[in-house]
């Protein structure tokens, strides 16, 4: 017979893989429906319906994946493709300071909670108090959120070949998505000047490199962002020095 520790184990983990299948529920009603868009847009863009899958279970990035369809359909030049997504994941280097991976297992759960490592996971994850998160638990609810985002994306590549021909317009629904997202983003004046050096850079980029321009403006908005950086933290240290403090005052 089962021992009761190896008992009361059991019924711990089963309690923490239901926990996890929970956290990804919310966040699922918004990764499937974009995983839909990605199998729709891979079909109409003629590309393989495998890529569908390819791209949900090898890359697994969200927006990455939907912005990589049209530059796969444009036959985009390989670095250029390389610097987008560098650009576009780029935050995720610093997502691993705060997101609780010393609760997961060693060995093969916490290289897959690294590479599951997602918006929404870190979002999920990084809230929770840090008692109830468990190795199962957050292993499970990224597993289901990638779930999620394959069973999407294979749906609507089934939903696309069963079509008697492509829904004119469809394609922008991922310029759409990016509008919402932008929208979002600088829903707060303080975004408001990254809004304004993104149109700069874009408009120079065209104007310069109308070939290269995507990649150009990648280049000249990052380069942008690290000026505003620098002199806002230039700034903020010469008003807390105390001379500049009381003449504020």
């Amino acid at each position: 017979m089962e021992s009761e520790p190896a008992q009361i184990a059991a019924t711990s983990r089963r309690a923490d893989i239901r926990a996890g299948m929970q956290d990804s529920f919310g966040v699922g009603l918004g990764i499937f429906p974009l995983g839909f868009a990605l199998g729709m847009l891979v079909i109409q863009a003629g590309l393989p319906w495998w890529l569908t899958p390819a791209l949900s279970i090898g890359i697994f990035a969200g927006s990455v994946e939907l912005f990589l369809v049209g530059l796969l359909a444009a036959y985009a030049p390989l670095i250029t493709i390389a610097v987008t997504v560098f650009a576009l994941n780029f935050r995720h280097v610093f997502y691993p300071f705060s997101f609780p991976l010393h609760k997961v297992r060693r060995g093969w759960p916490r290289w897959y909670s690294m590479y599951a490592m997602i918006d929404e996971a870190y979002a999920t994850y990084t809230i929770m108090p840090d008692k109830s998160i468990t190795s199962a638990r957050m292993v499970t609810g990224q597993l289901c959120m990638q779930g999620y985002w394959v069973a999407g994306g294979l749906l609507g590549v089934l939903v696309a070949n069963s079509l008697p021909g492509p829904i004119a317009g469809f394609e922008f629904a991922l310029t759409a998505l990016f509008i919402v997202m932008t929208m979002d983003a600088i829903r707060g004046k303080r975004e408001i000047p990254s809004a304004v050096l993104a149109g700069l850079a874009v408009t120079v980029a065209m104007v310069t490199m109308p070939e290269q321009a995507l990649l150009a403006a990648l280049v000249l908005f990052t380069l942008s962002l690290v000026g505003r950086y620098l002199w806002q933290r230039a700034r903020d240290t010469l008003l807390e020095e105390p001379g500049n403090a009381e003449e504020q005052a």
